[in-house]
């Protein structure tokens, strides 16, 4: 073969492979402007479809978006209020009753007899008065002379409100607290609780340092030290005169917790004696009221 011949046959060798090639390979599509665009439009579609749909949420997600942020009405934020204030109210409460309970917790077994001696005590002079009453109308009801009987039961009855008014004087046996107030710590609200504790313990006439008690008296701490009664200043030391049964009085001053473990915190000095005659000299002009009359009128 000459070299012209091995020429031609190597160049037909790749013109060969070429069309072999062509014809296993499918055949090309042409592709229009058109068609192109559409394809690439439902591309982009399909994208921000895929991005706009977010998967489905969970129970524990939905109860979530619920609950937050909360939205509040006003009903509920009134309603929340008020719980509010009567759960503040019922602790405060909770919390004196506890302070109470432990005073008296810490109390000594006599000293719990002695209170509940007290409490039976007063239950007592309640039930006294009420027989008392009871029996004055009795007597009204059945005397012969009633108008006699009514006419005794009202100089008793104004003698007894003379001596609660003030206006005479009285006698009989009772108690003197003496209050030593050497530091000036004692203010008026110590010696009011002692007034009140008396009377509650069955006091039916009582004078401190010259000034009668009744009623309408009031106490008040002075500006250069000291204490007002009914605007008489008075001075230490401070001179309780009582009349009362002395198995009631003593022993409601000296409850725990009561008047003279009080005052003793104050570093006063305080001291109460029975005796069998305690004289109430003190008197109170008697006041005509301005507006009030008798109903009877």
């Amino acid at each position: 073969m000459s070299d012209n011949d091995k020429n031609d046959a190597s160049d037909k060798l790749p013109e060969a492979g070429e069309k072999r090639l062509r014809e296993e390979l499918p055949a090309e599509v042409s592709v229009t402007p058109t068609e192109a665009s559409d394809a690439q439009a439902q591309d982009a579609g399909a994208s921000v479809a895929g991005a706009e749909t977010e998967p489905p949420l969970t129970g524990r997600q939905r109860l979530g978006k619920g609950l937050w942020p909360p939205r509040v009405t006003r009903a509920q934020l009134i309603v929340a209020l008020l719980l509010f204030g009567l759960g503040f109210g019922l602790a405060v409460q909770v919390a004196s009753t506890s302070d109470n309970d432990g005073a008296l917790r810490g109390a000594r077994q006599e000293d719990l007899v002695r209170i509940l001696d007290e409490l039976d005590d007063r239950t007592q002079r309640l039930e006294d008065e009420k027989q008392g009453l009871e029996d004055q109308r009795t007597e009204l009801e059945n005397s012969s002379d009633q108008a006699e009987e009514a006419r005794k039961q009202t100089v008793e009855k104004e003698r007894q409100l003379g001596i609660l008014a003030g206006t005479v004087a009285a006698q009989g046996p009772g108690i003197t607290l003496t209050v030593e107030d050497t530091k000036g710590t004692v203010e008026a609200d110590m010696l009011l609780d002692a007034i009140q504790e008396l009377r509650a313990a069955g006091a039916e006439a009582i004078q401190v340092n010259g000034v009668r008690v009744v009623a309408g008296t009031f106490l008040a701490d002075e500006d250069g030290g000291g204490v007002s009664v009914d605007g008489n200043k008075i001075d230490t030391p401070y001179r309780f005169k009582v009349i009362g049964k002395p198995q009631d009085l003593e022993p409601a001053l000296n409850i725990p917790g009561g008047v003279v473990q009080t005052l003793e915190k104050e570093q006063a000095t305080v001291t109460v004696e029975r005796a069998d005659k305690i004289v109430v000299d003190a008197l109170r002009a008697a006041k005509q009221p301005d507006y009030a009359r008798s109903s009877s009128e």
